[in-house]
């Protein structure tokens, strides 16, 4: 008890002390300094984080470019994948002769491609320049070209002379000239940019499951089985929508050819590439490259038109019953309206390049909410307040 009451008073009187000690004015003028400096160091931080981030902003906007390439790199190496994988579990090819063997075909592909519509579109651009003030008497000189004006006026006539004009005037012909110089200029680009996207992803294919194993390291150890699962299921369906989207254009590339050569159609390859591409975007791809290659028709005659256009009516309901449904329900399993919301947005936000992926991307983002979210939320038996107690 003596000890505890000593204590006390010891304590008491070591507070009253403190109490009585006078304040040291160097301590407080330095407090008093630190409180007045603190919001303009605040302001100062906040002002270069702001540089930062501005900075960063530009760095991303200048690499935006090397970004897409790198998207798109990724997005052919992971739908090349299970071609590369097949080759390997069928054949026992070791994986680099099955990256080399994929990469040789495509590469044949791509060559052929370009042997078979550049020289073609040359010719047609150059005789188009040549043979203009041909085509324009040609056409004053038609039948319907009569009766529309006998019908209708002095309108298209005064059009077609405006048209002569122009092109038997030289310096409107330089001016198509150089036109088609810019549009040589930008093949010339966008053959730049395919062979970057070439390149990276046949580094891509070789070195893809090393990249699945180093992305698998940044999560703890405990979760990388449950992560290595779950990016093996979304490279999987990112794939498998490559697979079915290549080979729904295919068919519409191949069958335009033919029935476009059949009809007569100007240029029918080049009309078949147009075909392949749009089909490559969801949706409005296919109706997109229809009404385009009906349009070019008109150049032989408004009938090969019509009956291009109505076969590309009939081609669109059969992809859109017995095509598609058969080859994308095995490729992703996305349901129809979430289809139509992702290609819509991917649209609005990345143009062309975005609806590519958005399907894709929407797929993977299902997987991830069944495989992560579903269970998560499926473990909570009880709720959170009466755990507590």
């Amino acid at each position: 008890m003596r000890r505890r009451r000593m204590t006390a008073k010891t304590e008491a009187n070591a507070g009253v002390r403190a109490t009585e000690l006078p304040a040291d004015p160097e301590r407080t003028s330095a407090t008093a300094a630190v409180t007045r400096i603190n919001p303009f160091v605040f302001g100062l931080l906040g002002a270069l984080g702001v540089l930062v981030a501005l900075t960063l902003g530009g760095i991303v906007t200048q690499l935006a470019t090397v970004l897409v390439y790198i998207g798109f790199a990724v997005f052919l190496a992971l739908g090349l994948d299970p071609i590369v994988s097949t080759l390997e579990r069928r054949f026992s090819i070791p994986r680099p002769g099955a990256v080399a063997i994929v990469v040789a075909a495509v590469l044949l592909v791509f060559a052929g491609i370009i042997v078979a519509i550049v020289p073609i579109l040359v010719d047609q651009i150059s005789n188009l320049i040549e043979n203009g003030p041909k085509m324009v008497e040609d056409i004053q000189a038609s039948n319907w070209y009569i009766d529309l004006t006998a019908q209708l006026g002095g309108n298209f006539e005064d059009a077609a002379q405006a048209a002569l004009k122009f092109v038997q005037d030289p310096s409107n012909l330089l001016n198509i000239s150089g036109g088609v110089l810019a549009i040589g200029s930008g093949i010339a680009g966008g053959f730049t940019g395919v062979t970057i996207v070439l390149i990276l992803t046949l580094y891509f294919m070789a070195s893809l499951r090393s990249m699945k194993k180093v992305a698998a390291r940044f999560v703890p150890a405990y979760q990388r089985d449950t992560f290595s699962e779950l990016l093996e299921d979304v490279s999987g369906a990112v794939g498998r929508y490559v697979i079915g989207q290549v080979s729904l254009a295919l068919v519409n590339g191949v069958l335009s050819l033919i029935v476009l050569s059949i009809i007569g159609a100007p240029v029918p390859a080049l009309l078949a590439l147009i075909a392949f591409i749009g089909s490559m975007i969801p949706l409005v791809g296919t109706l997109s490259a229809s009404i385009v290659n009906s349009l070019i028709c008109l150049i032989v005659s408004p009938v090969t038109a019509l009956i291009a256009f109505g076969y590309y009516l009939v081609y669109m309901q059969i992809e859109a019953y017995i095509l598609s449904p058969r080859i994308m329900s095995k490729a992703v399993a996305v349901p129809g309206s979430l289809v139509v919301i992702a290609a819509v947005a991917g649209g609005a936000l990345g143009g062309i390049a975005g609806a590519l992926v958005a399907i894709p991307v929407a797929a993977s983002i299902i997987i991830v909410v069944q495989k992560v979210l579903f269970p998560a939320q499926d473990r909570k038996k009880t709720p959170p307040t009466l755990s507590a107690r």
